[in-house]
This record gives C-alpha cells, sequence and structure tokens, in this order.
C-alpha cells in the first residue's frame, strides 16, 4: 500500500477496509446511518488531505435517475468529520450547520469524491469547506461547522 493509500488514522470507530474496490481505505462502523446511506470510505492522501469517496447505487437515486439530493448532504455531512477528523481530537462532536450548492447531477455506477480543507479550529468549533466531484465534474460545494462534544457521565454529548 502507497503512502497516497493510506487509511484514515482509526478513530470514532473507523475500520480500515481490507479486501474489494475499497482496499486501503478505512469507514466508520460505529455509524449506522452512514452505513445505511452509504457506505462511504476515506483515506489520507499523500499531501496530507482527506479523500472521501463511495460508489453511486441505484439506491442512491431520486426518481429522475439522478443522484438524491439528500444523498450528497448526507455524504457532505460524513467528510465534514473527515476532513476535519485531526481538528476534532478522536472526541465526540456533532453538526452545527451544513450548507451546499448543487452543480450538476450523476447517475448509478459513478464513483463520487470529496475533498475539502479546515479554514478555521477553534478551541470547540471546527469550520470546514469542499467540494464533491465524480469524473472531473463538479456536483456540490459544501460548507459546515462542527462542534466538539464535552463527555457527561460516560454517556456521550
Amino acid at each position: 500500500m502507497s503512502e497516497a493509500e493510506t487509511p484514515v488514522a482509526p478513530a470514532w470507530g473507523m475500520k480500515p477496509i481490507t479486501e474489494g474496490e475499497w482496499t486501503g481505505w478505512s469507514m466508520w462502523s460505529s455509524d449506522p446511518f452512514e452505513l445505511h446511506a452509504g457506505p462511504f470510505y476515506s483515506r489520507k492522501e499523500a499531501d496530507g488531505g482527506v479523500l472521501c469517496a463511495f460508489r453511486a447505487e441505484p439506491r442512491h437515486m431520486n426518481g429522475g435517475g439522478f443522484m438524491h439530493g439528500g444523498c450528497l448532504m448526507t455524504f457532505a455531512d460524513y467528510a465534514l468529520f473527515a476532513i476535519a477528523g485531526e481538528s476534532l481530537s478522536g472526541g465526540g462532536s456533532v453538526t452545527v450547520s451544513l450548507s451546499g450548492e448543487f452543480l450538476d447531477s450523476v447517475g448509478p455506477g459513478a464513483r463520487v469524491e470529496a475533498r475539502g480543507e479546515v479554514t478555521r479550529a477553534g478551541g470547540s468549533l471546527v469550520f470546514i469547506r469542499g467540494l464533491i466531484t465524480s469524473e472531473g465534474r463538479s456536483l456540490m460545494t459544501f460548507s459546515g461547522v462542527v462542534k466538539k462534544m464535552r463527555r457527561r457521565d460516560g454517556h456521550g454529548a
């Protein structure tokens, strides 16, 4: 496995993928909704950035045969946390805001990818922006804010 194929460091239930199309990637195994909606994958790139991806399936499509906007928003929400992983210090966190602009559509079979950057990481808030693409086409821009949560009584936020 090359450095460009390094899975994102396991955190919050990240599981390395060791076989199939997504060998060398990681996925969250502890988020039932993302497993249902995706599955979505991520890996650290040679330049230090994080690449997120998934394969568009018929179940991700709307009635017109193109990817449902809700699927792209869910993927963008996943990407917020993967991109901000190091800034979140492996603790619990929640989405405070997420916005997106839809630019193009994609159909079944396409590989959909997201890249982005942390624009500011403060004491409790992390600001992220990114771009979702497929086969060189921009599908959606997104930006969001994630809040780091303190654990109370060992039961999460």
